[in-house]
């Protein structure tokens, strides 16, 4: 089974519950679990809060109490947690009593991807991921044509779960946008210097789109993967099809429109086009949704007719996230062998880096 993970709690000073598993019907309920020289004090009073769990640390060495930044959407709070102590910065907390979406958190204190938040933002910081089952480290391939929302969709899985997702830089031969910055949005590459990459059989895949180049390079990939989050692919339906045809494992995802003519409104809404690039990418997306819906390419079509429940379907219906059935499993198997499940190697659930 492995080594067991470490049990680290004490009391503190100020009175709040300690220990690896707190019940309590009171309105205040916290539990401290201790990494080096802090205590993590997860929890609060679960009446005045209702948003999220609150996070505080205590410094032992110079016995101060303070709030850092939280990053993520965190869980809302409960009467009932367990704790432990996991390896490589993160706590695993156990909400109990929870629907089966929203029992299995983790809190990342001293992660890689927290230490370099820390660095960026300079203050202390933490995030919290949710825990996920199945194909946690495959990464996904979302495609769909221009305007029918896809950043929008990528941008709140990232939001929701930032330490979880990362995002695949494409390459592309067009000018930026307004706003748009090199290495943030895209890769903006020389024709002739892309060219010659892919020649060298440097990308992944690539496609000629309203007269430009754009491709996935390998490196974009392996940036994001070393970095120990779950890539993101946003790439057209001709870049899909590469994709599935080689050696990279992945899900594939299509964002529908509601219908071309609320496509065409959101193309104009943007106004970054004119009419004849408009017409175009109009021309274009018809091939592609009818491509998307018939090429056997993708296991999931979403119909983005309203943001918030398409994002929902894109969670749970994506194979991002865990289904009843296989929570129930993972439950009956693990809960009553935490010290042999819960270190981050053994856990039949997976939390990201």
């Amino acid at each position: 089974m492995g080594e067991a993970p470490a049990f680290l709690v004490d009391h503190l000073e100020n009175g709040h519950s300690s220990g690896v598993d707190v019940n309590s019907e009171s309105k205040n309920t916290e539990i401290s679990v201790d990494i080096g020289d802090r205590t993590f004090v997860i929890g609060g009073n679960h009446e005045r809060n209702n948003f999220s769990i609150e996070v505080q640390i205590h410094d032992k060495k110079s016995n101060n109490r303070f709030s850092p930044i939280v990053l993520g959407t965190g869980p809302k709070p409960s009467k009932s947690y367990s704790a432990f102590v996991l390896k490589q910065g993160r706590i695993l907390v156990i909400k109990k009593g929870s629907p089966f979406n929203d029992s299995i958190w983790f809190l990342e204190v001293d992660s890689p991807y927290v230490r370099e938040q820390r660095k960026l933002l300079g203050k202390e910081v933490v995030a919290w991921s949710k825990g996920v089952k199945g194909n946690a480290e495959k990464p996904i391939v979302i495609s769909g044509p221009s305007g029918v929302g896809k950043g929008t969709l990528i941008s709140m899985l990232m939001k929701e779960f930032p330490s979880m997702f990362g995002f695949s830089v494409s390459h592309t031969t067009r000018s930026p946008r307004s706003m748009e910055r090199n290495g943030v949005h895209y890769h903006f590459a020389d024709k002739s210097v892309m060219e010659k990459e892919i020649k060298d059989g440097k990308f992944l895949e690539f496609a000629s789109v309203h007269g430009n180049l754009y491709g996935t390079s390998i490196e974009s990939v392996e940036v994001v993967t070393d970095s120990g989050k779950r890539c993101i692919l946003d790439i057209d339906v001709q870049g899909a099809r590469s994709v599935r045809a080689s050696s990279l494992d992945a899900i594939f995802i299509f964002v529908c429109p509601p219908s071309m003519k609320e496509l065409e409104n959101r193309l104009r809404a943007r106004g970054t086009e004119t009419e004849e690039q408009i017409q175009k990418r109009l021309r274009n997306a018809e091939a592609e949704i009818k491509e998307g819906q018939s090429s056997g390419i993708f296991g999931l079509i979403l119909y983005n007719d309203n943001l918030e429940e398409c994002y929902k379907k894109l969670k749970y219906k994506g194979s991002i996230f865990p289904t009843s059935t296989g929570y129930q499993k993972w439950k009956k198997r693990s809960l009553f062998k935490k010290q042999e499940r819960h270190n981050g190697t053994n856990s039949y659930w997976i939390y990201h880096h």
